[in-house]
C-alpha cells in the first residue's frame, strides 16, 4: 500500500491528467528551445535598447513559435498584418476622436464589435482578434495621459514591440533548430513503423512484451500524419504535386499501425514464415520512406501468388495493406476528397444570429469592465478588459475552459514572480542574473505551452503574468502591487465575462456536440459500407483513406467532449473498431468462405450502415430525435453450418477471428448507442460481453 491509496479519486485523476499532459513527445523539446532562445534575445534587446512593453514582445514570441516552420511563418505574417492594420486604425481613431471621449468610445465599440464578428466568421480570424485587442488596449492609454504626442508614441511603441519580436522569432525558427514538416512527417512514420517492428519482433523472437498500441494512440498517430502532410504540402512543391501518393502512404502506415494494435501475444508456428516476410516488408517501407523512394515489397504474400497469408486477421490486414500500396502505380494515385479546401468565410456567416450575439456579449462585458476600472480609478487592473476578449469563445464550455487556464496560469506566474521579488531580485546586479532568473520560467512556460490545447494557454499565461510583474521596467522591480493588480484584473474579468455569457443568449455545447457526433457517425457509416467491397484490391486504399477521415472526425468530436462536463464512453470509436475487425476477419478467411456466408456478412454490414446513418440523421435534427438502436438478428450467419471452420483454436481464443463473432460484436456496439430523447441519455439495451465466449 502506498500514499496514493489514501488520496481522493479526483486528486489521483488530476495527477494522472497532468502527468499525461506534461509528458515529453517528439518535437516538444525543440519547441521549448526555440521559445527560450528567441525570448533570451528579446529580453537582452529590449533591456539594452530600452524598448518598452517587453511582456507584450514575449507574448508574441510564444504565439508565433509553433510546432513547425510553416505554421510559424503563417502565424508571424498574420500577426504582422493584423498588428499593422490595428495600429493604423487606432491612430486614425485617435486623430479624429481624441477630444471627444463619447464619440471615441462609441466608434471604438463599433470597431471592436465588427472585429469580433469577423473573428468568428473568417478563417483568418486571428488578424481581427489582434485588431480588437489593440483597439481596446489603446483605450487604456488614453486614460493615462492627456498629451496627444505621448499617446501616439505609446501606440507606435506597441507596433515596434510586436513586430521586432516577430522578426526575431522568424529568424530563430528559420535558421536555428528549424522544424521542417517534411522531416517531422518522415520521423512520425518511422516512429510508428518502429513500434510495429518491435511488436513483430516480439512475436517472432520473444522477449519483453512491448507497450500496447491503444485506440487513442492510433487516433493520435493518424491525426499527426494528416496534419504533417498538410503542412508539408504547404512547404514543399513536390509534396503538393504528389499529395495523393503521399496520402496513400500515410493511409498505409496508419492502417499498419492500427492493425498492429490487434496482434496477439503469440502466433502458431505455421505463421512464422508469413510474419517474417511481413516484418521485412514493413522494414522495406520504412527504408523507402526514409530514402524518399517508391515502395516495393520484398515479397508479396498473397494466395494468388502461392503465398500464405497469416491466419491472424490483424497480420493478414497488414499484409494486404502493404500489397495494395506496392501495387499502386508510383506517383499516379488519384486524388480524393481530403484535398478540398475550406472556405474563407463560414457558410452561415450572415444568416446565423449567433455571431452577432456573441460579438454583442463580448462588447458588453468589455464596456462593463471599462466603466468599472475607470470609476474606481484603478489603472493597474486594465487587464480586466483584455481578459474579457481573451476568454471570449463560442460556447460557455470553451470559455470556462479558457478562463480556468487563464486563472491557473496567472496564479502560477504570480507566485513565481512573488518568489523572485522576495528572494532573487535583491541579489541581481547584471543582465546575466536577469536571464538566469527569467529563462527557467520561460522554459517552464514554453514546455506547458507546447502541450495540447487543454493546457497550452496556461503556459502562455504563466509567462505573460510573470513578465508583466518583473520585466516591464528597465531595472529591478520590488513593487508587489503590480502582481496583485494583474491578478485582480484577471479574476474580475473572468467573473464579468462569465456572468454576461450566462445571462444573455447562452451558447452551450449541447447543439455543437450533437452535430459533431452526427458527422462522426456518418463517417463511421461510410466506413461500414466500404466493407462491402472486400476482396477488391481497388477498394483497399479508399477504405484506408476513409479510416483517416473517421479518425479526424473522432478527434474533432473529442475536442468538443473535452469541454463538456460529462465523461465520454467512446461508444462511437468502438463501433468503428468493431466494423474494422469484421472487415479484417472477412479478408483473412475469404478463401475458405462460401458464397452464402459472404451474402450474410454483406446483409449485416448493409443493415448496420443503414441504421447508423439513420441514427446520425436523427441526432443532427433539432431537437435531437435519435433513439437507441434495437438489436437485430445475425440472420443466416447465426446458423452453425454457415460458420467458417478451420481457423478457430480449440480453446476458443481464436473465435474472435470468426465473422460470426465480429458481426455479433458490431451489433452489440450499435445497440449500446444512447437514446438522446431520454433525460439521462442512458442506453436502453445493456451491452453484452463476449470476452470469454
Amino acid at each position: 500500500m502506498n500514499a496514493t491509496d489514501y488520496l481522493p479519486g479526483s486528486v489521483i485523476d488530476a495527477q494522472r491528467f497532468l502527468r499525461g499532459q506534461l509528458a515529453a513527445y517528439p518535437g516538444r523539446a525543440n519547441v521549448m528551445l526555440r521559445c527560450v532562445l528567441a525570448s533570451a534575445i528579446v529580453i537582452v534587446t529590449s533591456m539594452t535598447l530600452e524598448v518598452p512593453l517587453l511582456a507584450l514582445s514575449l507574448l508574441v514570441v510564444f504565439y508565433v513559435t509553433q510546432s513547425n516552420v510553416v505554421i510559424t511563418r503563417l502565424v508571424g505574417i498574420m500577426f504582422m498584418v493584423g498588428s499593422t492594420f490595428a495600429i493604423c486604425l487606432s491612430i486614425v481613431l485617435l486623430k479624429w476622436t481624441f477630444d471627444y471621449p463619447l464619440i471615441r468610445i462609441v466608434v471604438a465599440s463599433l470597431l471592436f464589435f465588427c472585429s469580433v464578428y469577423l473573428m468568428r466568421i473568417l478563417r483568418i480570424g486571428i488578424v481581427f482578434f489582434l485588431v480588437a485587442i489593440v483597439v481596446i488596449y489603446v483605450q487604456s492609454f488614453v486614460d493615462q495621459t492627456d498629451e496627444a504626442e505621448l499617446l501616439i508614441r505609446g501606440v507606435l511603441w506597441v507596433w515596434v514591440a510586436v513586430n521586432y519580436s516577430i522578426v526575431l522569432t522568424l529568424v530563430i525558427n528559420t535558421f536555428f533548430l528549424p522544424a521542417e514538416p517534411q522531416r517531422q512527417l518522415k520521423a512520425e512514420m518511422h516512429r510508428q513503423l518502429a513500434e510495429i517492428d518491435v511488436r513483430l519482433g516480439h512475436l517472432l523472437d520473444g522477449g519483453p512484451a512491448p507497450e500496447p498500441v491503444t485506440p487513442g494512440a492510433v487516433q493520435q498517430g493518424s491525426l499527426a500524419l494528416q496534419k504533417l502532410l498538410k503542412f508539408s504540402a504547404m512547404r514543399d512543391a513536390r509534396y503538393r504535386e504528389e499529395r495523393a501518393y503521399q496520402l496513400a502512404c500515410i493511409a498505409t502506415v496508419s492502417r499498419l499501425y492500427s492493425a498492429a494494435g490487434e496482434l496477439p501475444l503469440d502466433v502458431p508456428v505455421a505463421a512464422d514464415g508469413a510474419l517474417r516476410e511481413l516484418r521485412e516488408n514493413c522494414r522495406a517501407l520504412d527504408r523507402a520512406i526514409a530514402a524518399d523512394q517508391p515502395y516495393h515489397a520484398v515479397c508479396q504474400v498473397t494466395p494468388e501468388t502461392g503465398g500464405t497469408l497469416s491466419p491472424h486477421a490483424a497480420a493478414a490486414e497488414m499484409q494486404r495493406a502493404l500489397n495494395t500500396f506496392d501495387n499502386l502505380a508510383a506517383r499516379t494515385v488519384p486524388a480524393d476528397g481530403l484535398t478540398a479546401k475550406e472556405p474563407m468565410v463560414v457558410a452561415d456567416a450572415f444568416s446565423n444570429p449567433a455571431y452577432a450575439r456573441f460579438s454583442l456579449k463580448t462588447l458588453l462585458a468589455v464596456l462593463v469592465c471599462y466603466v468599472f476600472y475607470n470609476a474606481t480609478d484603478w489603472q493597474g487592473i486594465h487587464t480586466i478588459m483584455l481578459t474579457c476578449l481573451i476568454i471570449a469563445l463560442p460556447s460557455l464550455g470553451a470559455s470556462t475552459q479558457r478562463a480556468i487556464l487563464r486563472i491557473g496560469g496567472a496564479l502560477v506566474g504570480s507566485g513565481l514572480a512573488l518568489f523572485m521579488v522576495v528572494f532573487v531580485i535583491p541579489h541581481l546586479d547584471s543582465i546575466v542574473g536577469l536571464l538566469l532568473m527569467s529563462l527557467p520560467v520561460v522554459a517552464l512556460s514554453a514546455w506547458v505551452s507546447a502541450g495540447s490545447e487543454r493546457i497550452s494557454y496556461a503556459g502562455v499565461q504563466i509567462m505573460f503574468t510573470f513578465s508583466l510583474a518583473l520585466l516591464e521596467q528597465f531595472g529591478p522591480s520590488s513593487n508587489l502591487t503590480e502582481i496583485r493588480d494583474r491578478m485582480v484584473g484577471i479574476v474580475l474579468g473572468v467573473g464579468v465575462s462569465t456572468l454576461v455569457q450566462m445571462s444573455f443568449w447562452r451558447e452551450g455545447e449541447g447543439d455543437i456536440l450533437r452535430q459533431k457526433l452526427a458527422a462522426m457517425l456518418r463517417s463511421v457509416s461510410v466506413l461500414l459500407r466500404a466493407n462491402l467491397a472486400e476482396g477488391a484490391p481497388s477498394a483497399e486504399l479508399p477504405y484506408a483513406q476513409q479510416q483517416l477521415q473517421t479518425w479526424a472526425a473522432l478527434a474533432d468530436c473529442e475536442a468538443v467532449l473535452a469541454r463538456v462536463a460529462v465523461e465520454p464512453n467512446w461508444q462511437e470509436r468502438e463501433i468503428m473498431l468493431a466494423g474494422n475487425a469484421l472487415h479484417n476477419a472477412v479478408g483473412v478467411q475469404a478463401a475458405a468462405m462460401r458464397a452464402e456466408v459472404r451474402d450474410a456478412v454483406r446483409a449485416i454490414q448493409e443493415q448496420a450502415a443503414d441504421r447508423l446513418s439513420t441514427y446520425a440523421d436523427d441526432l443532427g435534427a433539432n431537437p435531437a430525435a435519435a433513439q437507441a438502436l434495437p438489436r437485430f438478428s445475425l440472420g443466416l450467419l447465426e446458423q452453425q453450418d454457415l460458420r467458417v471452420t478451420g481457423h478457430g483454436a480449440a480453446d476458443g481464443g481464436e473465435d474472435r477471428l470468426q465473422p460470426e463473432y465480429c458481426a455479433r460484436n458490431l451489433i452489440d456496439q450499435l445497440s449500446g448507442l444512447p437514446d438522446w430523447r431520454a433525460p439521462d441519455s442512458a442506453p436502453v439495451v445493456p451491452r453484452e460481453s463476449y470476452e470469454n465466449e
